[in-house]
């Protein structure tokens, strides 16, 4: 299917959790319909491009933060300012500003794990829940990071990222466009991973693999977001993966949230045998795609995420 054009909104910073958020707003003539969308890593609120209008023509409030970390929204320099409690607690602000008591709540990747927390440390300011990608990780005997270190070694690159802090951060800010380009690709040939660290070496890669997943006007705006902020606060994110796992030492995992699981058939993020053990009430949808789901195949995701919420609507 061709990929619509899309007049993305224009943004305002506002001031919430004490940071600067970048928030862009669509569909304000739907106010009481809220629904928060939060994007992964390496992205921003614009890989939403494409279902923002359709979710507004349905009727729905649209949030889209260029979270903490990434493009005009503040970058705190401590790492732990990027945790599990700031990073839910910069949401439930934004619905505080908004004047919400809770919405409808869409991740993908990093943005689905913050979904997922966030329904639970503040199950009542999620009404129902759609993720993409990421399924809910169940919480291990291990810190994460002293895990992944046993399981993948020392290269994988939420190991690096976390043991040499610093190192990747300055190789992605001195090759932003050539990373952005090589991570942003669709229809990769299945080759053996290359020695080495996987985000270092995209960002050196001299030839990309497989096709470009969006076109170069649509690229520019990564780029442009990633040259204002850099990577460091992005990155953040995954140096606070051990003390995440710290915090919600005492939640009990259940989240009983209407919800809507989405894959990429492609993916190389694994399916959840279990999803129902720990969301009893998720519904699934697969797509033949990889893992950028909602830019790779827009309209397949859109329709499937207003199909269900149709059904869901209360």
């Amino acid at each position: 299917m061709k990929k619509k054009s899309t007049q993305f909104p224009s943004s305002t910073l506002i001031s919430v959790n004490g940071i600067e958020l970048e928030v862009f707003e669509a569909g304000k003539q739907n106010k009481g319909k809220p629904i928060v969308l939060c994007h992964g890593f390496p992205e921003t609120a614009y890989s939403w491009r494409f279902q923002i209008p359709e979710l507004v023509k349905a009727g729905y409030h649209i949030l889209a933060p260029n979270q903490r970390g990434y493009g005009n929204s503040s970058c705190p320099t401590e790492i732990t300012q990027y945790d599990i409690e700031h990073l839910t607690g910069d949401l439930i602000a934004l619905l505080d500003y908004y004047g919400y008591k809770a919405a409808t709540f869409i991740g993908h990747d990093w943005g689905a794990n913050i979904v997922w927390s966030l329904a639970l440390l503040h199950p009542k300011r999620v009404k129902r829940i759609i993720n993409l990608a990421l399924p809910y990780q169940v919480r291990g005997e291990k810190p994460w990071i002293e895990w992944m270190e046993e399981i993948f070694g020392e290269e994988n690159y939420f190991v690096h990222f976390n043991r040499q802090q610093g190192v990747a951060d300055a190789i992605l800010n001195d090759n932003t466009s050539n990373f952005l380009d090589n991570i942003f690709r669709k229809n990769v040939p299945i080759t053996p991973p290359e020695p080495g660290m996987l985000m270092i070496n995209l960002a050196r890669k001299e030839k990309p693999l497989g096709e470009p997943l969006m076109s170069e006007k649509e690229l520019a705006v990564y780029i442009s977001a990633f040259e204002t902020s850099g990577f460091t606060g992005s990155i953040n994110w995954y140096r606070n993966l051990d003390r995440n796992w710290h915090l919600m030492a005492d939640i009990k995992p259940n989240i009983p949230h209407p919800t809507l699981m989405i894959y990429g058939e492609q993916d190389m993020i694994p399916k959840s045998e279990n999803l129902t053990d720990f969301v009893p009430n998720a519904e699934v949808v697969s797509i033949d795609c990889g893992h950028c789901i909602q830019q790779e195949k827009p309209e397949e995701t859109t329709q499937a995420i207003l199909a269900w919420l149709s059904q869901k609507q209360s």
